[in-house]
């Protein structure tokens, strides 16, 4: 089996294992609006979840594994094309990596806060949701959707500009990652909201953003799987 194809396959199963999880967490957590709501809230709502919320934010967090091997393979066949695929290859793998680390908390480090919090007194309870907020403002709002997602969306921009210009792709599908990027760009405002109340934000976008990227990447798997794009007609190196 060719690169195309094997990469192919990693991102159809990549995409697939965020987006199911992902689409879960919306029904039985309402996720990601749930990420704004009053600790209280947050951690009552976690603690009814019991263990199939665990789980389902375990696979939300891990499933996603295979993009990075479907980064890495396509990025080093077309490294010696385009010379910042290399480095680019690096941060979008870095910025999967990131958001993984954020959302690992909800299968890690939530449900011990949400016991401390359920069964505690009130004193335990406030101890507790300043905790929830400290470890929710670094590991989530700070590197899983802040560096992660700037990361991932630099990755899309700089990937997708490079599949054009080496012809692999159709304009089209390019300015689909481009506007893709642009929406969930977007998300950043409800991040700067966190630290200055009553600043601009875009409602949704995250959402948008975040669900027309996986369809983009599942599209591209597609692509790969069914030999549409090919690395042996890639033009003479381009500096």
């Amino acid at each position: 089996m060719n690169t195309e194809k094997r990469s192919g396959y990693y991102l159809i199963l990549g995409s697939m294992g965020v987006l199911i999880p992902y689409m879960i967490l919306q029904q039985i957590f309402d996720y990601p609006n749930i990420l704004r709501f009053d600790v209280k809230i947050v951690l009552e709502k976690f603690n009814q979840g019991g263990v199939k919320l665990i789980i389902t934010w375990w696979a939300f967090a891990l499933l996603g594994l295979p993009l990075i091997v479907a980064y890495i393979k396509i990025g080093q066949r077309l490294e010696q094309r385009i010379l910042y695929l290399r480095w680019i290859t690096t941060v979008g793998t870095l910025g999967l990596v990131l958001q993984m680390i954020g959302l690992l908390r909800w299968a890690l480090v939530v449900p011990i806060l949400s016991e401390h919090y359920m069964q505690g007194n009130a004193a335990v309870r406030a101890s507790t949701a300043m905790q929830f907020r400290i470890m929710n403002q670094f590991l989530g709002v700070a590197l899983g959707e802040h560096l992660g997602q700037l990361f991932t969306i630099t990755w899309t921009v700089l990937f997708a500009h490079a599949l054009l210009k080496l012809k692999l792709i159709a304009k089209w599908f390019a300015i689909m990652a481009f506007v893709t990027s642009a929406i969930y760009f977007l998300a950043q405002s409800e991040l700067v909201a966190t630290v200055i109340p009553g600043s601009p934000v875009a409602p949704y976008s995250g959402l948008v953003g975040s669900t027309l990227w996986i369809i983009w990447l599942f599209i591209l798997g597609i692509k790969l799987a069914a030999g549409a794009i090919s690395f042996k007609e890639i033009a003479p190196e381009i500096s």
